[in-house]
């Protein structure tokens, strides 16, 4: 019997580690959504584990399609050496977050392409974004101009965007980024629903923006450019 036992409390011991690593692999998989391109480095810092725990994590990712590594941008003046290592989600990566899109909604899109044209597709992205315009214009205008764009951020992470509000690298202005996109995989067909939510942020703003990356054709954020009230 101790020798049964023995096994048995092995095999609860094993299952309780395997549960514990995929819920860590997951915590480094989010953060990479919601933070964007991210080091090992920056990784092991924001979630408080040891920069070879997280490497074997990012394997792990990496062989499973959920991520992929890339050279990281560098701004300005490079320096000696190669640029860091940057990890993005991929869009197996992001399907295992519960995307809302599917192959019905690309499907209804192009039945309204085909019977009413592209302006029926426009006419219906505008229509998607027109709630959230509403629900937000309250919380933007509380707010003083120069706080707007990080408020917007805050909002649109609260509706599961996980966006964040930065100064911009190479202009005078600040970048809103999105990490996640509920739609990437529609908007991929149908860039009309890109287009709306620009212009949504462009009124609520009060200012012309400029969509200057998107999920949806590739790059690993959602990016609109904000520039400086004068």
């Amino acid at each position: 019997m101790k020798n049964v036992r023995t096994a048995t409390e092995a095999a609860e011991e094993s299952s309780v580690a395997q549960e514990s690593h995929a819920r860590t692999r997951e915590r480094v998989a989010r953060a990479i959504l919601e933070n964007g391109p991210s080091t090992a480095a920056a990784l092991a810092d924001q979630l408080g584990l040891t920069p070879a725990a997280v490497r074997r994590h990012l394997d792990a990712l990496l062989a499973d399609g959920v991520i992929e590594a890339r050279e990281q941008r560098v701004y300005g003046q490079r320096g000696r050496g190669r640029p860091a290592k940057v990890f993005v989600i991929t869009d197996a990566g992001r399907d295992e977050f519960e995307q809302a899109y599917d192959d019905l909604a690309v499907g209804a899109l192009q039945f309204l392409a085909d019977t009413g044209g592209e302006e029926l597709v426009a006419a219906f992205a505008r229509h998607r974004v027109a709630d959230l315009e509403r629900r937000y214009r309250p919380v933007i205008e509380a707010v003083e101009p120069a706080e707007r764009t990080r408020v917007l951020a805050e909002v649109l992470s609260d509706d599961g965007y996980a966006a964040s509000a930065d100064e911009s690298p190479v202009t005078d202005g600040e970048q809103l980024c999105q990490h996640h996109c509920p739609v990437a995989h529609v908007a991929e067909r149908f860039p009309q629903l890109c287009e709306a939510e620009t212009e949504v942020f462009a009124r609520l703003l009060n200012t012309h923006v400029q969509r200057i990356a998107t999920i949806a054709h590739g790059d690993g954020v959602c990016t609109t450019h904000v520039p400086r009230s004068p």
